[in-house]
């Protein structure tokens, strides 16, 4: 009982203790609340990757692509179906999108795929990464009258109620600028109008065509669409800071306007398919890579664009095949049983599971985070240092104590444990405190960010780079757990060595000169 009443006193009259108890309460949170936000960053993007990418891909390499998709994932099926929850198939290819922006050709390299929208939902997120609430519970490539990106501001009006104001204004420039030539005309030299009269043949994209080659019906754009395309939203926008320092987006064109796709098609002799779409949604993960880079139509369509129809038996082919697995299910076994099925030596695929895709960035994060916790850990080792510092002079200035203690019979055992109490004690309440104060900043994070910024004028996590609303976190009990260990831990290995002098102190010799 006596060790706990001397490390009580020590502790409330040592105000050096107070310089150790700071110390690692500093390091505690400041560790708890890093691991938090890395965890929340950590777990968002583990959220986004994983949907935007199935569980497996299997990629096909060959122009033409998969010739038999069927036959394979009925082989899959019996490979692993007990396995595999859902399956698609699309077709990637690379694509030059073209936005005619202000009479100006906006182009942008995409990944252009082609999906069923039915199954491709169901092996990833997609959905929930549209802009129409409609379309997030059921992806179409129809355009929606209205109601695109509902609660945001900055996004513009789109869909048909735009496609029909923006068709109208179009025309009525069209006819006040013919009358204007109209009259220019007239007021021409009367030589003139002996010449051949000019006769202007409208675009052939403007009139859709029967099957024998003759023009059937024009296209009506204000009733009318191509066929649907879904842009990443960072294809056809860009964000920047106005005037007022305030975040915007400017759109090159929107849900309800036209964009011309340029791509090859499946044949050996590779030729440039240049197709018009009409823009009916906007895709927005968050993720850069994906945003920026992709565009997505429908499966059938860019089959038949692309020439990957058999015409002998009729049977399309794809280049990617998708696997959602169960819950539980051993990724990397499943791909390697399918690499033994495909192996590469035979087969053009590559089969990776969403974790490989994503490898060198899962793999910097991680280091990221354990640098990060190696070097906040000499915060508390730093207090260690402190610790030892402290008791060594503790140990020098109850010489005369420590001796009495030995005299009246207290064992070397007994006088040690009063200092590894004593170090125990700094790490309990240091740690204690960092906890609290850890976990109320990572609450209270987003408000304490806003307060920053409103001090230095600058946003701590710039909206044009981080497409979060707020800072995320999570709260890791596991991860709490370890630093509270691992600072109560430091604390005592701190008190060990002023501990065993304490302890090897004969009574003789402490209370010789007193």
């Amino acid at each position: 009982m006596y060790r706990w009443l001397l490390c009580f006193r020590y502790l409330r009259t040592r105000y050096i203790a107070l310089a150790s108890i700071i110390s690692v309460t500093l390091g505690v949170a400041t560790l708890i609340v890093v691991n938090s936000v890395m965890a929340g960053f950590s777990a968002e993007m583990h959220e986004r990757l994983h949907g935007l990418a199935s569980d497996i891909l299997i990629e096909c390499h060959l122009s033409e692509g998969m010739p038999d998709p069927e036959g394979h994932i009925n082989e899959i099926m019996d490979l692993c179906g007990d396995q595999v929850e859902g399956y698609s198939a699309s077709v990637h290819v690379p694509a030059m999108l073209g936005i005619d922006f202000n009479g100006q050709l906006i182009t942008r390299h995409v990944n252009f795929v082609g999906l069923d929208a039915t199954t491709y939902d169901e092996v990833s997120h997609f959905g929930r990464y549209l802009l129409h609430p409609d379309n997030q519970n059921q992806v179409s490539f129809e355009l929606r009258e209205s109601g695109y990106a509902p609660g945001r501001d900055q996004f513009p009006s789109s869909g048909w109620d735009y496609r029909r104001a923006r068709v109208a204004y179009e025309k009525a420039l069209d006819e006040e600028r013919s009358n204007r030539e109209a009259i220019e005309n007239s007021n021409s030299t009367a030589s003139t109008s002996t010449q051949p009269s000019l006769q202007i043949t409208a675009p052939s994209e403007l009139f859709s065509t029967s099957s024998d080659g003759d023009v059937a019906t024009e296209f009506d754009p204000s009733s009318e669409q191509y066929p649907g395309i879904i842009l990443g939203i960072s294809t056809s926008s860009t964000r920047f800071r106005d005037a007022n320092n305030e975040v915007k987006d400017h759109y090159y064109c929107r849900p309800g306007d036209d964009i011309r796709m340029m791509f090859p098609n499946a044949s050996d002799n590779a030729k440039v398919v240049n197709q018009k779409f009409t823009v009916v949604d906007m895709y927005e993960s968050g993720m850069s890579e994906y945003d920026s880079t992709f565009a997505f139509c429908r499966l059938d369509q860019l089959q038949d664009f692309r020439g990957m129809i058999d015409p002998a038996t009729g049977v399309r082919s794809v280049t990617t095949i998708q696997l959602k697995l169960i819950e539980g299910a051993d990724l990397n076994a499943v791909r390697d049983a399918l690499r033994r099925r495909f192996p590469a030596e035979v087969y053009a695929y590559n089969i990776q599971t969403w974790r490989d895709m994503q490898g060198p960035l899962l793999a910097a994060v991680r280091l990221e985070t354990t640098i990060l916790n190696i070097l906040l850990f000499l915060i508390i080792a730093v207090a260690g240092f402190g610790i030892l510092a402290t008791f060594f002079m503790i140990v020098v200035e109850k010489t005369r104590d420590i001796g009495t203690l030995k005299a009246l019979g207290a064992s070397g055992r007994g006088v040690m444990s009063i200092f590894l109490s004593y170090g125990l004690l700094l790490g309990f309440v240091g740690s204690g405190a960092g906890l609290v104060g850890g976990l109320l900043f990572v609450q209270n994070i987003n408000s304490i960010a806003g307060v920053i910024e409103k001090i230095t004028g600058q946003e701590v996590f710039d909206p044009t780079v981080y497409y979060f609303t707020e800072i995320p976190t999570i709260i890791d009990p596991i991860t709490l757990t370890w630093v509270m260990f691992g600072a109560m831990t430091i604390a005592v290995i701190a008190s060990v060595l002023p501990a065993m002098r304490a302890a090897r102190m004969h009574p003789v010799n402490a209370l010789r000169f007193e």
